[in-house]
Parts: structure tokens; C-alpha cells; sequence
């Protein structure tokens, strides 16, 4: 059984219609890319799943139940997190304290405080960032921003962790240790993950669901996306 499913999913902005009919389905403790053109729809579709915006038509069913009308803290009550495109850190919080946050409401006892900071550090460590765990969020590297924001996201315990474009901003080095990371965080949980860079997808995504002009031209194993000829022309910049 899928853990999310959407069927007929669509939102229109005016006379745009950037998510159209779209019907998907996503498998518990799978990692599934979504790629596609600037302006194919992948953002919006993400925000619909998590509950940023609301849908013009269509439904959203996770793990059975219909969430299409839920507000997004309920969704992250759910087991959703979403990281956004666009950083979202709270700057003037240490990388401790942006953490601790979502910690706490994991805890049946939020205010033990030797709980919170097991959690939170052991979060920053699987993150890479537990030695700058006290250091202003507006300081790190927008690479660094961009791997505190995944932490926050697994501090949530989330069943389904949706990332937006996760690997912008990060060095080649810290490229490796987050492909490693997202297999790890697979073990517990499934991964939705909006990328450009197509070296990650093609090692991290069990399949690959490629959009464009707000519908799925595509779905399948990277290989077969790989030689998807009207992948190709559409977004990979090549056609046979």
C-alpha cells in the first residue's frame, strides 16, 4: 500500500495551471527524485503534498487517511516534513537551537533537558554539524543552512521527509556524506527529494518522476529515465 498517494492533483495560479491532474504514489521506505524544467510544477506539487498551499482540485491520501484539507502542522503531526527551497533557519538561534525545537516536540517530556540535548546533538551529528552546534544559524555557510534545515526536518522523527532542492549551496565533499545521509534516513523513513543535480538523483533515487509544464511526462528507474527520449529532449537537454 502506498504510503502517500494523489490523485487528480491540480492548482492553478490565475490562468496557469502549474500542477495538472496529477495522480502519484509513493512507496513507504522509498527515496523518489522529482525532476523536471524550472517552472515544471515540482515546488508547488511539494507544497500541496505538505500542506503550504491548498489544492484548486484533486486529493491527497497519507497512509489511508484523506489529508487534502489539512492544515501543514497537522501534516507534520502526521509524520511530513518538508525542508524548503529557499532556506528558512531561524538566524539569530544558534544551529542548537534551531534544532531544539522540533526536538521538543517529539518528546512525550519536552522540557527534560538532558533529553532534548541528546537529541538535538545526535541530530546535529548525523548532519555534520554537531561542532558548530552553537554558532548563530545566520553564520553558517548557506551549505551548512541548507544541512541544518534537513536537521530540523529529522528531528521530527518524520515518515516522510520531502527536501527541495537539498544539495544547493554544498561543496563536492559534503555532496558524498549527504548521499550517504539520505540512504540512512531511508532505513526509518521515505524520502521525497526535488534536485537538479543529476549525478544524486542517478545514485540516490530508487525511481524518478519527471515533470513538466505542471503534468508527470515520466516515471521510472534512473536508468529508464536515462533513456527516456522525451526526458531527454524536455529536460536533460538531449535527444536521440
Amino acid at each position: 500500500m502506498p504510503l502517500l498517494t494523489t490523485k487528480g492533483l491540480s492548482r492553478s495560479f490565475g490562468g496557469l495551471r502549474a500542477v495538472d491532474d496529477v495522480n502519484f504514489a509513493l512507496m513507504p521506505g522509498e527515496i523518489r527524485a522529482v525532476i523536471g524544467p524550472n517552472g515544471a510544477g515540482k515546488t508547488t506539487f511539494v507544497s500541496l503534498v505538505s500542506g503550504r498551499i491548498a489544492p484548486s482540485s484533486g486529493m491527497i491520501v497519507f497512509d489511508g487517511t484523506d489529508i487534502t484539507g489539512q492544515p501543514a502542522y497537522i501534516r507534520v503531526r502526521q509524520g511530513i516534513a518538508y525542508t524548503f527551497q529557499i532556506t528558512s533557519v531561524f538566524a539569530n538561534l544558534s544551529a542548537y537551537d534551531n534544532v531544539a525545537l522540533p526536538v521538543q516536540r517529539t518528546l512525550s517530556d519536552g522540557r527534560s533537558k538532558g533529553a532534548v540535548r541528546a537529541g538535538v546533538m545526535a541530530t546535529l551529528e548525523r548532519t555534520g554539524l554537531a561542532d558548530r552546534a552553537h554558532m548563530p544559524a545566520g553564520q553558517l555557510s548557506y551549505g551548512h543552512q541548507r544541512l541544518l534545515e534537513v536537521a530540523m526536518g529529522l528531528a521530527l522523527k518524520p515518515r516522510l521527509l520531502i527536501l527541495d532542492e537539498p544539495t544547493q549551496g554544498l561543496a563536492d565533499s559534503e555532496i558524498d556524506n549527504f548521499i550517504t545521509l539520505v540512504r540512512e534516513i531511508a532505513k526509518n523513513a521515505t524520502v521525497l527529494l526535488i534536485e537538479h543535480n543529476m549525478p544524486v538523483v542517478m545514485h540516490l533515487a530508487d525511481r524518478i518522476t519527471v515533470f513538466n509544464a505542471g503534468k508527470i511526462l515520466a516515471e521510472g528507474t534512473p536508468e529508464a529515465i536515462r533513456e527516456n527520449a522525451a526526458v531527454q529532449e524536455a529536460y536533460l537537454g538531449t535527444a536521440p
